[in-house]
């Protein structure tokens, strides 16, 4: 028996171990864009899912955004059944033009991944993410001054999506791909340096070559240990922003409130509990807490988080702060409440 390929093998246990907890009789979609990444990912989901009692399938995405995107789609859907996908299909959406281009993109292919995985009913989607996507992800969140939220990069598992290959390098893709004869696409705007990430690989390729090797692995190393950390002190403040609600029997600081403002407010928070808090914590109750109130958060920033925490932990009788999706933050009788701003409020930010 010939020796199975290093860059296959590791590929292999990666999609092993990724789908372990997975019951018996699971439908597993690959998404699969036909490039090497996700490719070879797919291949291997063909070959793991079966002899772990598992079916699989894979949805390929038609942004519409190239001249001959729905024959590629189709390509890489007939591909599939050939290997034992199934279901496999492409789906056309139309992309918009909100957060810009690769956001616009990445909004319209998740939706078009999660109607998929409600119509199939499948328990996971496996993404193509790698290693190099990884580092190039916190290098990216570094460069914008990114907090841990977004150092810490893509995880492995969020709700439905799992990505089996972030501590796989893409080299390895690219090597199974050749080894296992697939053909895979090279998408124009990999190397399109209007888009940022594309135009970053350079740079990563200048940092590979003057810090050596490692520096793809530490990268990538440095985002899983940031992610571990966040996630912790996520799960703590989602504790303290139970602790923090005001109950129909609270009632606030003397002196504070405003006119008209309820003696109750079950949706509020008692300011001098969120004050109290540690910084890390105080900060990730809030923004939880904003979210909750239908700020949006794709427009939501640090100005803005910043503004809201010192309405608790700065309090100097300021007045409200207005946040994207039209909330107003304001603090009254000791209570921080969040409600829909008044016609002719001012622009987010501003306060």
């Amino acid at each position: 028996m010939a020796k199975l390929p290093p860059s296959v093998a590791r590929l292999r246990v990666a999609v092993r171990d990724a789908l372990a907890d997975l019951p018996a009789g699971s439908l597993v979609l690959a998404a699969c864009s036909g490039g090497p990444d996700s490719l070879a990912l797919a291949d291997t989901l063909a070959f793991c899912a079966p002899r772990r009692g598992l079916r699989a399938g894979l949805v390929t995405v038609d942004h519409g955004l190239q001249a001959g995107s729905s024959e590629r789609a189709a390509e890489v859907a007939a591909w599939a059944r050939t290997v034992g996908l199934d279901p496999a299909e492409a789906v056309a959406v139309e992309v918009g033009d909100t957060g810009g281009p690769e956001a616009a993109a990445r909004t319209a292919r998740y939706a078009a991944l999660n109607d998929a995985a409600r119509r199939h009913g499948a328990s996971a989607i496996l993404l193509g993410h790698t290693r190099d996507d990884q580092a190039e992800t916190a290098l990216l969140a570094l460069a914008r001054g990114g907090g841990p939220r977004g150092i810490a990069g893509m995880r492995p598992v969020r709700g439905v999506y799992r990505r089996p290959l972030l501590g796989t390098a893409r080299s390895d893709t690219h090597a199974a791909c050749a080894e296992r004869g697939l053909k895979p696409w090279t998408d124009p705007h990999n190397t399109d340096p209007r888009f940022l990430r594309s135009a970053l690989r350079p740079a990563m390729d200048v940092l590979v070559a003057t810090l050596g090797d490692d520096v793809v692995a530490n990268l990538a190393q440095t985002a899983a240990l940031v992610g571990a950390d966040t996630d912790y002190l996520d799960a703590v403040a989602r504790e303290a922003l139970e602790a923090c609600r005001i109950g129909g029997e609270e009632k606030g600081d003397a002196g504070e409130a405003g006119a008209g403002e309820s003696p109750t407010d079950a949706n509020g928070l008692d300011a001098k509990r969120v004050a109290a808090l540690a910084g890390p914590v105080r900060q990730r109750v809030l923004r939880a807490w904003v979210l909750e109130a239908g700020v949006d958060g794709a427009a939501l920033n640090r100005r803005h988080l910043e503004a809201v925490d010192a309405l608790a932990a700065d309090w100097r009788g300021q007045g409200p702060t207005f946040l994207p999706g039209g909330i107003e933050i304001r603090r009254n009788g000791g209570r921080l409440t969040a409600a829909p701003g008044a016609p002719g409020w001012p622009d987010p930010g501003q306060h």
